[in-house]
């Protein structure tokens, strides 16, 4: 992890900006503008753009994805511009979190995949590629999304030990954690063949 060198009142700062950012709604608000429902009552009632792209309408999906990968980015963007390393990982970790537990909607967010991958890329810009190379092989050989996301989030952290100087390792450990933790019932899906393919509807 990073040297801690900014005053604790900025890394609450961050953690709180890193927090709130992270926390609107890309999907719900896409969604509406689009009239496209309640993502609520749609195929897995998920946030993300996976689910948003189960109303069929895939400009609102890229949309999703493309404003979800940004807030983690952002984040971690302008904290290290303004205050240093530790604020932006810091922040990014909070944005995370923002998307996954939004006061906004009771605590019951999306998954974060998309933010994961802004993170990476904003965090370094390397990991972030291989990242998004990994999860694209594996959609593409499985056509799960679920088990891209798992696949990438646990290589991450052992790709980051191996070809940086470990500051992102931390980060990269937690966030790998808490997409496991956001992605159990997935598992548990895939464990029985029941998980629902990219494209397809979600099954009751």
């Amino acid at each position: 992890m990073p040297t801690i060198e900014s005053a604790y009142v900025v890394l609450l700062l961050w953690a709180v900006i890193g927090y709130l950012l992270g926390s609107i709604p890309g999907g719900m608000i896409f969604a509406k503008l689009m009239n496209l429902g309640n993502l609520r009552d749609i195929g897995s009632g998920n946030i993300g753009a996976t689910n948003v792209l189960r109303t069929g309408n895939k400009k609102a999906a890229a949309l999703t994805l493309i404003f979800d990968a940004a807030k983690g980015a952002i984040v971690v963007l302008a904290a290290r511009q303004l205050a240093g390393e530790d604020a932006a990982q810091l922040g990014a970790l909070m944005a995370f979190l923002g998307h996954c537990f939004p006061v906004w909607l009771r605590f019951k967010g999306g998954k974060g995949v998309a933010t994961y991958f802004g993170i990476l890329l904003a965090v370094d810009w390397q990991i972030g590629l291989i990242a998004c190379a990994i999860w694209l092989v594996v959609a593409a050989v499985s056509r799960y999304s679920s088990l891209a996301a798992l696949v990438t989030a646990g290589w991450i952290p052992l790709v980051v030990g191996f070809i940086t100087p470990g500051e992102m390792f931390v980060l990269t450990a937690i966030l790998c954690f808490l997409i496991y933790v956001r992605h159990w019932a997935n598992i548990q899906r895939l464990r029985k063949g029941t998980e629902t393919k990219i494209g397809k509807k979600a099954q009751a």
